[in-house]
């Protein structure tokens, strides 16, 4: 897909307060980590993590979409008023049912004729949302939107260090399957999508290549445990391989779609994973890794907000200037990939 009339407008992002490390998920784990006789200092050699972030208890994914979504707001100079379509995307949700979108139209205060719903794809929902405002924008249908996401990891990660704890038949092999959940951490990033026809900010939306290899959609499933706890199961190293073979394909469509070189692009914002699985994405691409924008060893695996809260600090930090090109790589259980290029 391309896209001509599709601007960036800000970004807005919010950390949790809670500093967690790796250190400290494995000393609460102490007891299986004897039992099983596993390494300590493992979580974070695996994976590249030293910390994540939380939400104080019982924060709901709609309130910290509410405070990222009001500094892009506030950034953009775009007054609520003028937001014609609101997208949340994560998969952290207030209720099955309404929307968690319509609890965030609630409290930013926008109009009543704004198009909201959910948009859930896994990690993925984010930058799926930047592709369906995007051509909203493109058709002319609306001049401008916001998409937000919150996730919110801290049920995960207790009900998964709950599980551990006291399932006595867990075996060094059949752990594995749980460990992908304590890399999992909390955030919110919001963004303002505008039409360059009335503002034009210089940043715009490029094209976009996707591709869904659903074959493998049981690598990484999630859902409420027998408990009632929230717990996932994930055959990383299958997913790392059949991930990033997608990535490999989707990449190729969308060097054709975009008509750019890979050496002409500048900076890469991925889904923060795992050191492992961008070392990999790397190598398979034949890219610079020293082009990839990082945020995996501070924040851990955000879901949906990894690779839009990265591009975002990786604006705050100079990373993405005037000029520039990027692309946003991101990949998701299911497994779907979605690629974005972007000329800042």
């Amino acid at each position: 897909m391309k896209f001509s009339q599709v601007c960036f407008h800000e970004f807005g992002y919010e950390l949790p307060p809670k500093v967690v490390t790796s250190a400290d998920l494995e000393l609460r784990l102490a007891p299986l980590y004897e039992r099983l006789k596993l390494p300590s200092g493992r979580l974070e050699l695996m994976s590249g993590i030293k910390e994540r972030r939380f939400w104080p208890k019982g924060t709901l994914p709609s309130q910290g979409a509410v405070l990222a979504g009001r500094k892009a707001l506030a950034a953009s100079g775009i007054d609520g008023c003028q937001i014609e379509a609101l997208f949340f995307t994560g998969v952290s949700r207030d209720l099955m049912e309404p929307a968690t979108a319509s609890f965030v139209h609630h409290e930013l205060g926008l109009p009543p004729r704004c198009l909201i719903y959910d948009i859930s794809n896994a990690c993925l929902g984010f930058l799926d949302a930047v592709l369906t405002l995007g051509t909203m924008i493109e058709l002319g249908q609306v001049k401008n939107g916001l998409i937000v996401t919150c996730e919110t990891a801290e049920e995960l990660v207790e009900s998964t260090i709950n599980q551990l704890l006291t399932n006595d038949e867990l075996t060094r092999k059949t752990v594995k399957g749980s460990f992908a959940s304590l890399t999992i951490g909390s955030g919110a990033v919001a963004l303002v999508l505008g039409d360059r026809r009335c503002q034009d900010t210089g940043h715009y939306l490029c094209s976009a290549a996707y591709r869904a290899n659903t074959a493998h959609n049981d690598l990484c499933r999630g859902g409420k445990g027998h408990g009632g706890g929230t717990l996932m199961a994930t055959d990383s190293e299958a997913l790392l391989i059949q991930g990033v073979e997608t990535a490999r394909a989707t990449w190729e469509d969308f060097l054709l779609e975009s008509g750019w070189e890979p050496q002409s692009i500048e900076t890469f914002f991925c889904h923060q994973v795992g050191q492992a699985h961008a070392r990999l994405l790397f190598e398979t691409l034949e890219l610079d890794p020293a082009r990839n924008y990082e945020t995996l060893d501070r924040l851990g695996n955000i879901g949906s907000a990894s690779a839009p809260i990265t591009m975002a600090m990786g604006i705050d930090n100079g990373r993405l200037r005037s000029g520039n090109r990027a692309s946003v790589l991101g990949i998701g259980s299911g497994i779907n990939c979605l690629m974005l290029g972007i000329q800042w």
